[in-house]
């Protein structure tokens, strides 16, 4: 159904008309309208979603501060991904910025799929695990931004904002 659709999708690409026939069937397609929220922090895990149209935004919130911009989802990427981790919960929010489609597989679907399709499962699964790490670098980069920010790290022109005790 959704094949040619899908095969274009970076996670996707490259895959053969044999293992894009096996994945469809396990693929839903979702709309999204603006300002949803697709799941939320702490909610039990169920779908990973790979996004086709529009944008999402990924947020964490501490328990001890406002939520963060984690990432901004553009069309052919990933989120939901603590399905694929087998967590129980997600550990991040995802909200629409505008109208969005992507679709969705089960995290149960997933993982029985590359248990009965090794070859293909290792596949998907290896390019998840770039996609996970690529986030987390960036998520890195978010945070260290966020912590240093007003601070000189250069040692010019400090003013000294904290007073010693």
């Amino acid at each position: 159904m959704f094949k040619q659709e899908f095969g274009q999708l970076s996670i996707f690409k490259g895959l053969s008309s044999r293992q894009l026939s096996l994945l469809d069937p396990m693929l839903e397609l979702c709309c999204f309208p603006p300002e949803h929220i697709v799941f939320d922090q702490g909610q039990r895990t169920e779908y990973l979603y790979i996004l086709l149209r529009g944008k999402v935004e990924v947020r964490f919130k501490p328990y001890d501060g406002p939520p963060l911009t984690v990432t901004r989802i553009e069309p052919g990427g990933v989120f939901g991904w603590s399905t694929a981790l087998n967590r129980e919960t997600y550990t991040s929010a995802a909200h629409t910025i505008e109208e969005c489609e992507a679709y969705r597989i089960s995290g149960c679907q997933l993982q029985k799929f590359c248990i009965q399709e090794p070859i293909t499962g290792k596949i998907l699964l290896e390019r998840l695990a770039s996609v996970i790490a690529e986030r987390l670098n960036n998520t890195h980069t978010q945070i260290l931004s966020i912590l240093t920010q007003g601070i000189d790290l250069n040692g010019e022109d400090q003013k000294e904002t904290c007073q010693d005790d």
